[in-house]
């Protein structure tokens, strides 16, 4: 059995076991969630000691690795900053169409006031800004007070400033610090597999107060997460079908056909480097040069992640939702920021550990309990397959866009 199928059945197993519980003794059954709590919230801590050094050392590594891409030519060059502005896009995307989704489609007031009482016995972590508290924290004047308070845009902010500042080096101080912080990503990666281990019990135990208190509440705000937040990722998914056609020129079934046997992989695999041979050989048959492909699709897959700023932001917007938190245009810009800058410090994780290092920091910076984050990772197999899908649908698309002009069957532009 999986450790994604263990989580799942522990996540059902516990809203089960407790709506179950206060079916047969109400407060005998609610009286165990003084139990339980602690042990799931106890487990979320041990998830959360480890985002700071995690996510700094990711954007150091991350921003080393696209310097690097760029540095390697000029297709790589104009492959990352279209892979660049396509991450912004689609985050800003998420921001203006979740609250809409969630305006058309809301979550019953009696599930979110139940889930609310449920989830919301820590405090709220990190601070809301406000659009000036935005502008005037961005960049922060204490690095250590913004990593001990949570700070995640201002901490981001510093660290991007060193990463660029590392790519500067000489080549042999970049490369000792480069290593550095990659054993440093590496040591995080160890202790958060230690306790992804115990994520089972720790889910077991959130769910469980979850479904004493709230009852079939739990199981009807998940499903409505699922498709929410899925959403968004087919949105993503399709915009490459229009990026192809708009920016590379390639008629939608002609993309259709070349992108499907790699989105194939990709469902079966949930890896986008699964779908790497596949994705090299739909981009040939839209007529991208190997040389061209070659050079892109290997930097895509190795760093970039088209889906994960928007859907990392419209869970954090979704959780905000459940829980009743207001988001305001500072908190948004905050948010907005957070997801699109920290992407790249998502790569090549598994799916659990990037859900928790991508969303959590996003969250953080609106101002927006992370307790949710613990069952939400427990169903994030259906999301994650339009991440995947999403990603290599994209990937392919800007191929096709930096390859246009290499297309053997591409017309020379008539001379002046």
């Amino acid at each position: 059995m999986s450790q994604a199928t263990r989580i799942l059945l522990a996540l059902v197993a516990g809203i089960a076991l407790g709506i179950l519980g206060v079916a047969i003794h109400r407060d005998w059954a609610l009286a165990v969630t003084t139990v339980t709590q602690p042990i799931g919230e106890a487990w979320l801590h041990a998830l959360q000691m480890v985002i700071v050094p995690l996510i700094v050392g990711l954007l150091v590594t991350g921003i080393a690795a696209t310097a690097e891409a760029a540095r390697a030519g000029r297709i790589a060059g104009r492959a990352v900053a279209l892979f660049v502005v396509v991450l912004w896009g689609t985050t800003l995307m998420s921001a203006a169409v979740m609250p809409l989704l969630l305006d058309a489609w809301p979550l019953p007031d009696a599930w979110s006031q139940a889930l609310r009482a449920a989830l919301t016995a820590a405090p709220v972590m990190g601070k809301v800004p406000t659009l000036a508290d935005f502008f005037n924290t961005i960049v922060p004047t204490n690095v250590v007070a913004a990593a001990s308070g949570d700070a995640f845009l201002p901490l981001t902010v510093f660290t991007l400033a060193f990463a660029f500042a590392i790519t500067r080096l000489e080549a042999e101080s970049r490369k000792r610090l480069t290593d550095l912080f990659q054993s440093i990503t590496d040591a995080m990666l160890v202790i958060i597999g230690w306790v992804l281990k115990l994520a089972p019990i720790g889910i077991f135990a959130l769910a469980y107060g979850v479904g004493a208190r709230t009852g079939a509440a739990a199981f009807g705000a998940l499903v409505h997460y699922i498709v929410l937040v899925s959403t968004i990722g087919f949105i993503v998914l399709l915009a490459g079908y229009a990026v192809a056609r708009v920016f590379g020129g390639v008629p939608i079934r002609a993309f259709a056909k070349a992108v499907a046997p790699a989105q194939g992989i990709a469902i079966s695999t949930q890896s986008s480097l699964a779908s790497l041979p596949a994705m090299l050989k739909g981009s040939e048959a839209i007529g991208v040069a190997p040389a061209t492909a070659g050079i892109v699709l290997p930097v895509a897959v190795a760093i970039f992640r088209a889906t994960s700023p928007a859907m990392n932001l419209a869970v954090a917007l979704y959780v905000a939702h459940w829980l009743g938190v207001p988001i305001g245009p500072g908190q948004l810009a905050a948010g907005v920021a957070t997801a699109a800058i920290t992407t790249m410090g998502s790569v090549s994780l598994p799916g659990t550990i990037s859900f928790f290092a991508s969303v959590a920091p996003v969250a953080f910076a609106m101002g927006v309990p992370i307790e949710a984050l613990g069952l939400l990772v427990a169903v994030e197999t259906v999301p994650d397959l339009f991440r995947t899908v999403g990603n290599v649908t994209m990937d392919v698309a800007v191929t096709s866009v930096v390859g246009r002009d290499k297309r053997p069957d591409q017309k020379p532009s008539p001379r002046a």
